[in-house]
């Protein structure tokens, strides 16, 4: 087994009035040889965006880009024609493919929204491009993983193209779970939203993350209320 502790606090930052930004890997301003990426998983930013600001239209290609906000909603427009907003507890992927360009504004004009946006490589470069978003409050139950992307389509989960499945679920102090790979080869990603849990031994505080590999499985232990997304993606 092989890891690589990614503590929040070494996390590259950027602070523009309207955005605030935290980057898990090297994006825009900020650039570390060793943070570049963790298997396919290339982009992790966790934003928090001023009320009725965001990204204006801005093209994509040949990559997987999942949106989760934690807070607030965000409003969506692309040049595929898709126009919505996700909130908080909704999950949104798009394919880009041979290209797309798109559109995300925090939909409130008086409080600010917190979103993580997600990119990985994708498994098939140049294809044609897709949206979709799902809501999942319905399914979050507490001390419970609940599955939110997988590689096949399905009616529970959204897909992607790629061969990762995203899991999250808030737990409480004491649960213990063991976390099974869901793709043979794959590794597994998990960022603390909130809390503080044990992985392998190590322990995690909010947005510390973990990236382990070269194993099947792996153990958490919940050492307060915290929640937990895990990105099980190809190593590459």
């Amino acid at each position: 087994m092989n890891q690589i502790f990614y503590p929040a606090n070494e996390r590259g930052s950027n602070d523009i009035g309207w955005l605030k930004a935290n980057f898990s890997f090297s994006f825009g301003p900020y650039y570390n040889p060793d943070k570049v990426h963790f298997g396919v998983l290339r982009v992790l930013n966790d934003d928090i965006i001023a009320p009725g600001m965001g990204f204006g239209r801005h093209p994509h290609d040949n990559m997987e880009i999942i949106t989760i906000p934690l807070e607030g909603a965000l409003e969506h427009k692309d040049s595929m024609g898709n126009i919505g907003v996700i909130t908080a507890g909704e999950v949104q992927v798009m394919s880009a493919g041979t290209g797309v360009e798109h559109s995300e504004y925090n939909h409130s004009k008086t409080e600010p929204s917190k979103t993580l946006q997600i990119w990985l490589f994708p498994k098939e470069e140049n294809i044609k491009p897709r949206y979709d978003q799902k809501s999942f409050k319905e399914q979050m139950k507490l001390n419970e993983l609940t599955t939110l992307i997988s590689p096949e389509k399905s009616e529970d989960t959204l897909w992607i193209n790629q061969d990762a499945t995203f899991s999250m679920g808030e737990f409480e102090a004491g649960q213990t779970i063991n976390y099974e790979i869901k793709t043979p080869g794959n590794g597994v990603y998990a960022f603390l939203l909130d809390g503080s849990v044990k992985i392998n031994n190590t322990t995690l505080n909010k947005r510390d993350a973990l990236g382990v590999y070269n194993t099947n499985s792996i153990i958490i232990e919940f050492q307060s209320q915290s929640r937990l997304l895990l990105m099980d993606i190809p190593m590459l």
